[in-house]
């Protein structure tokens, strides 16, 4: 069984290209899925599910640009796995129309109980399987794989300051956060890559794949936590961009964000010019030499 969720649309939720930005489409998810499992769940034993859980992993595929309208998008949720104290739930927001379903996003959370009052996660109870089990669809289950060390380059690092709007009510900042925190590093990294040289940094991109995984809770505090940023890869019309959120040699979460250029006149994925790809290419073969400001 699947559950669909009509998710309005809001102004503020557009970024320059007047798209819905990357990050605002994880907190469509987190509204699905809190509509999924307390507001028309089958009945009331998920509730204590729908409270008390924490995002391991999000992997988000954007598949297509979604504008601003009045009417809402459709976001289907429903379960691929249930572990003996995780369990993954997959998404798909779309449209339907006369001509079938255009498709704006793809994506998969894998969420674990979790006992806020003990920062301890807990087992799945007999009761929230037999509910998670209604919305289970066979699939493959996910798996985080292996990351590589980070470099600590003075170009990649970005100090980030947690505000206390970000943290919820136990104190944990919203996993929505840290997409946008990842978003502001990738941001400073490429403005520092890019910094006087002229005509090389004005290729359009867009957010194609990005994928996180939560390893510790971040709780806020005056002193900034680091997050240290890269190029792990360079296609010709694609390049990939990898994070930690760390404090010293203890890493909080680790993000891998594939980034396309594209045509902003065909709005379709085109090669980057041979200037911007190869400081792209120097900054992964050699380092991030970039002057950091």
């Amino acid at each position: 069984m699947r559950h669909v969720y009509e998710c309005p649309l809001r102004w503020a939720d557009l970024d320059l290209l007047g798209h819905v930005n990357n990050v605002i489409y994880v907190d469509y998810l987190q509204e699905a899925r809190i509509d999924m499992l307390r507001v028309h769940a089958p009945d009331r034993r998920t509730d204590e599910l729908a409270d008390g859980l924490v995002v391991v992993r999000h992997e988000v595929q954007y598949v297509a640009p979604l504008t601003f309208r009045p009417e809402p998008v459709a976001i289907e949720t429903w379960v691929t796995e249930v572990r003996a104290a995780s369990f993954t739930m997959a998404y798909e927001i779309f449209d339907e129309t006369p001509a079938g379903r255009i498709v704006y996003l793809r994506a998969t959370t894998v969420l674990t109980p979790f006992v806020f009052a003990t920062e301890r996660p807990r087992r799945i109870t007999a009761d929230e399987r037999e509910v998670l089990e209604r919305f289970l669809e066979d699939a493959e289950p996910v798996r985080a794989p292996r990351g590589m060390p980070a470099p600590h380059d003075p170009a990649g690092h970005y100090p980030l300051h947690v505000r206390y709007s970000d943290v919820d009510p136990y104190g944990h900042v919203n996993n929505v956060k840290y997409f946008e925190y990842v978003q502001e590093a990738r941001v400073v990294l490429l403005t520092r890559l890019f910094k006087d040289r002229a005509g090389e940094g004005d290729a359009p991109t867009v957010v194609a794949q990005m994928d996180v995984d939560y390893k510790v809770p971040i709780l806020f505090r005056p002193e900034p936590y680091d997050v240290w940023s890269w190029i792990s890869h360079v296609g010709r019309s694609s390049f990939v961009v990898e994070a930690v959120i760390a404090d010293g040699d203890r890493e909080f979460a680790r993000a891998r964000a594939v980034l396309v250029t594209f045509d902003a006149t065909t709005q379709r994925a085109a090669p980057a010019g041979e200037d911007y790809r190869r400081v792209l290419v120097e900054a992964m073969a050699g380092g991030l030499t970039a002057p950091a400001s």
